[in-house]
């Protein structure tokens, strides 16, 4: 039920010269199905990762993160589905070190410069014989034309794969950027239930890369949300492999801004489908909350309003029952907020104005922009400067029901 998902074709998914993938079906949680993922990176590639920051974060998590702060050449990344290795304690750290050790024997490496990634039921122990079984499989299917099955490969409950590519021309040269993501439910910043790959073969030194990881993720899968939960296992990973001949050292470069504008507007493509694939949603939201004193008001202020179950739920209904919209924009927390100030907007219909409903405002113009797929929820606070967006979408009965059925 993904609300205008946009898939590309086979022949516009771009291969990253540097990047091989490999898929195979581990047996991990289901039988007959794509589940186990791995990423060859050439030598010389820079990785970095932003993960979430949920104290019960995963051992592949914990893994990650002690590999790239330890500075490996990280030359492969390994992804299962069907167990997330969360919730796992010490046996959970032991398993995705030994999927680490095992990967690095079969392609010649150190386990250190191997990432580990786990997606699925939490508070299950990983059954790393059957990854580690799977594994042979994964390398002889390594090609650079597997993104898409890779896609298909790390979902869960998602209802269709996440995929972004393209080719743009920078400095004399042509640059691919082409990423997948995963993710459909338990999505909340810092960061979502997600799993995302964004590689490029520009080349990026690897201090400027840290930094352009945190930075797009803030503008991108930090600014989703479906139901208000935090995952165990978020991460986005962005791959640069330097293949291109294109070397960006600084933010000096000429071509600094132009690559940050294309990575972060792949990584908000691919942050976005994953809203538009949330479970059971049928509306795809965007709330802009403009006139704020700063971002992190403009932010309280639009997660309020996106993770409220009444307002979702109304969305679902196509009901103009906007007052629920007022109402969590007054519960945010902005203890000052001078409500005669604020103006709100559905679409292109004044709703609210001057601490109240807009006099000319006509619930029939209400109906009309929710009855649409894509609604845009406008919020003027009247305070600032500052405007922050964040995705959202509606909350249906099918989300109730993946819920509830998920581990069936």
């Amino acid at each position: 039920m993904a609300v205008n998902l946009h898939i590309p074709k086979d022949d516009a998914v771009y291969p990253v010269p540097g990047v091989e993938i490999g898929v195979t079906e581990a047996g991990i949680r289901k039988a007959d199905r794509r589940d186990l993922t791995v990423f060859k990176l050439s030598p010389g590639s820079t990785v970095a990762g932003v993960f979430t920051r949920n104290r019960f974060c995963a051992a592949p998590v914990l893994v990650c993160q002690e590999h790239l702060s330890a500075g490996a050449a990280i030359q492969a990344l390994v992804i299962n589905t069907g167990n997330a290795n969360a919730g796992t304690g010490e046996p959970g750290l032991k398993a995705a070190n030994e999927t680490c050790e095992a990967l690095a024997k079969l392609m010649a490496l150190q386990s250190n410069q191997i990432l580990p990634f786990s997606t699925g039921v939490i508070l299950e122990p990983l059954p790393v014989d059957r990854i580690k079984a799977g594994l042979p499989a994964a390398l002889k299917n390594l090609s650079a034309n597997n993104w898409v099955s890779a896609a298909h490969g790390i979902m869960t409950t998602d209802t269709l794969p996440k995929i972004h590519s393209q080719r743009i021309s920078m400095g004399g040269k042509t640059i691919t950027l082409t990423g997948i993501s995963k993710g459909a439910g338990m999505i909340r910043p810092n960061m979502a239930t997600m799993l995302s790959y964004l590689a490029t073969d520009a080349g990026i030194a690897q201090p400027l890369l840290n930094q352009l990881a945190r930075e797009i993720a803030d503008v991108s899968f930090n600014r989703i949300t479906i139901d208000g939960d935090t995952s165990t296992n978020d991460s986005f990973i962005v791959i640069a492999t330097g293949k291109s001949g294109l070397m960006v050292d600084s933010t000096a470069h000429p071509q600094y801004a132009e690559l940050k504008a294309a990575l972060a507007a792949a990584a908000t493509d691919l942050a976005q489908k994953i809203v538009r694939d949330g479970e059971g949603a049928t509306k795809f939201m965007t709330i802009r909350v403009e006139e704020a004193k700063s971002s992190a008001e403009a932010l309280q202020v639009a997660y309020a309003v996106a993770h409220s179950p009444l307002v979702k739920t109304a969305f679902f209904a196509s009901d103009p029952n906007l007052g629920r919209i007022l109402a969590a924009i007054g519960y945010a927390g902005i203890n000052d907020l001078d409500v005669g100030g604020v103006k709100l907007w559905l679409g292109d219909v004044l709703v609210a104005t001057q601490g109240g409903r807009n006099p000319s405002y006509q619930e029939t113009d209400g109906q009309r922009v929710m009855k649409e797929a894509e609604i845009l929820v406008r919020i003027a606070l009247g305070r600032g400067n500052t405007t922050e967006t964040v995705y959202t979408c509606d909350f249906s009965h099918e989300y109730v029901s993946i819920n509830a059925d998920y581990r069936s």
